[in-house]
C-alpha cells in the first residue's frame, strides 16, 4: 500500500524535497509555499512563505546547498499578471530568507529546476532561439550540461516541434563537457537536437533516463513519447486511450511512469528495439462509496458489496460542492489519488534506480509510491 498524506482540502500545484527527505515543500496553488517536516507518523507546515505577490508555479530543493528556489505566475480575471522573477531561499537559524533573482523576462515564469550540481552561484542567461512559445517542463541531463524543455507549440503553419534539447555549457564557470550521443559541440544556447510526437499537442513534462541517451515527454493528445538518441534519435509515440498525462519520470534504463487526468500512475516500458509497450496501472486501490449505514445509522466507508444504505442530507450537499455530483451517492474513485495528478518526483533512491517516488495532485494528497511494494501487489510487474 502507498504511503497517502491528505495534506490540505484543496490542489497542490507542485512540490519538492530536500536532500534527506526530511522536509519537503509544496504550493497550495497560490501564492505562498508551505515547508512540512514530520513529526511522528505526520507530516507538519514548519513554515509558510509569502514572498510571491502571485501564484507560486514551480519550486525546486536542491540537495547539496540545501537552498529552495521558486518562481510563480497568476491569471488575473482580465488579464495575465506575471511574477516576472524567481526566489532562491537559504535556511538561516530558525527562517527562511529570500534572495531575490533577476531573471530578465517580460512574461511569466512557469517552471524552475536546480542543475545536478546546483551552483551556488547563478545568473540569467537566456536562451531564446528556436522557442516561439511557453516552455512547461524542463529537465537536466545528467551531464550538468544539457537541458530539455517542452514547450506548448511552435509558430503556426511550421512542423510541431514541440520538444528540444539545448546545451546549459556556461565555459566560465564550468569545465569544457565530454562528448554525448547528443553531440560533442555545446556553445551555450546551442539546440542539440528537436523531435515531435507528431500530433501537434503541447507538452506537459519531460524527463532523461539515468543515462542521459533517452529522451520522454506527455503531451496532452494523451500521448507518450521517447526518443533514443543514441539510436540515432529514434522516437516511439503512443497515442493511448488515456486522459492526458501530465508528469513523467524514468525510474530505470527502460521504466517510465507517468501521471495525470485518469489519477493514477501508468508504468511504460521502452526497450532498446525502440518498443514502448503499456504495462500496467501501479495503484491497487478499492472503490468505495461514502455513506450511512441503514442498519446502524452511522456513518461508515462503504464498498460495493455493502448491504442497502441510505445517505444523509450532508453526504448530497457534500457531493454538490466538492463533485457538482447532484446525486445522493457520494462515489470515490477506484484510485488513492481522487483527483489529477499534477507532479511526479523522484523520493527514494538514486536516479539510476528509483526504489520510491512521490506523487501530488488536485485532490491535496501527497503519496508515496514502493517500487518493491509494486511488484509484490501487481502480479508480473518488474521495473526493469
Amino acid at each position: 500500500m502507498p504511503e497517502v498524506h491528505q495534506l490540505i482540502p484543496g490542489p497542490i500545484t507542485c512540490h519538492c524535497w530536500n536532500g534527506d527527505r526530511s522536509r519537503f515543500a509544496i504550493s497550495p496553488n497560490n501564492t505562498e509555499v508551505h515547508i512540512y517536516t514530520k513529526k511522528g507518523s505526520k507530516w507538519e507546515v514548519q513554515h509558510v512563505l509569502s514572498e510571491h505577490g502571485q501564484k507560486v508555479t514551480g519550486m525546486d530543493w536542491a540537495p547539496k546547498s540545501d537552498r529552495l528556489v521558486t518562481c510563480g505566475a497568476l491569471v488575473d480575471k482580465c488579464m495575465y499578471l506575471q511574477d516576472r522573477n524567481a526566489y532562491v531561499w537559504t535556511f538561516a537559524g530558525e527562517e527562511w530568507k529570500p534572495s531575490l533573482v533577476i531573471l530578465r523576462i517580460n512574461r511569466a515564469a512557469t517552471t524552475v529546476r536546480w542543475s545536478p550540481l546546483g551552483y551556488c552561484k547563478w545568473v540569467s542567461k537566456h536562451i531564446k532561439k528556436p522557442l516561439r512559445s511557453t516552455v512547461l517542463g524542463i529537465d537536466w541531463h545528467p551531464n550538468n550540461y544539457l537541458l530539455a524543455a517542452a514547450a506548448v507549440t511552435s509558430r503556426p503553419g511550421s512542423t510541431p516541434l514541440n520538444h528540444r534539447v539545448f546545451s546549459g555549457y556556461v565555459k566560465e564557470i564550468e569545465e569544457k563537457p565530454e562528448a554525448t550521443c547528443w553531440g560533442k559541440k555545446m556553445t551555450f544556447g546551442a539546440c542539440m537536437a528537436e523531435f515531435s510526437n507528431g500530433g501537434g499537442g503541447w507538452v506537459h513534462s519531460v524527463s532523461f533516463s539515468p543515462s542521459g541517451n533517452k529522451l520522454a515527454w506527455v503531451g496532452h493528445d494523451s500521448s507518450v513519447s521517447v526518443a533514443n538518441q543514441a539510436a540515432d534519435g529514434q522516437v516511439s509515440t503512443v497515442m493511448h486511450s488515456y486522459l492526458p498525462y501530465l508528469s513523467c519520470l524514468f525510474l530505470t534504463e527502460n521504466s517510465l511512469v507517468a501521471a495525470g487526468y485518469d489519477c493514477c500512475p501508468v508504468l511504460w516500458m521502452h526497450d532498446d528495439a525502440g518498443s514502448l509497450t503499456y504495462i500496467n496501472k501501479l495503484d491497487t486501490a478499492e472503490k468505495k462509496t461514502k455513506g450511512v449505514c441503514e442498519a446502524c445509522s452511522s456513518s461508515i466507508t462503504l464498498f460495493p458489496f455493502h448491504p442497502p444504505f441510505f445517505f444523509s442530507a450532508m453526504d448530497k450537499f457534500k457531493g454538490l460542492d466538492n463533485r457538482a455530483n447532484a446525486g445522493g451517492r457520494d462515489v470515490e474513485l477506484d484510485s488513492t489519488h481522487q483527483n489529477a495528478i499534477s507532479e511526479i518526483l523522484l523520493h527514494t533512491g538514486s536516479r539510476e534506480n528509483v526504489s520510491k517516488f512521490a506523487t501530488v495532485g488536485v485532490d491535496g494528497q501527497l503519496v508515496i509510491w514502493d517500487c518493491k511494494s509494486l511488484e509484490s501487489s501487481i502480479a508480473g510487474l518488474r521495473f526493469k
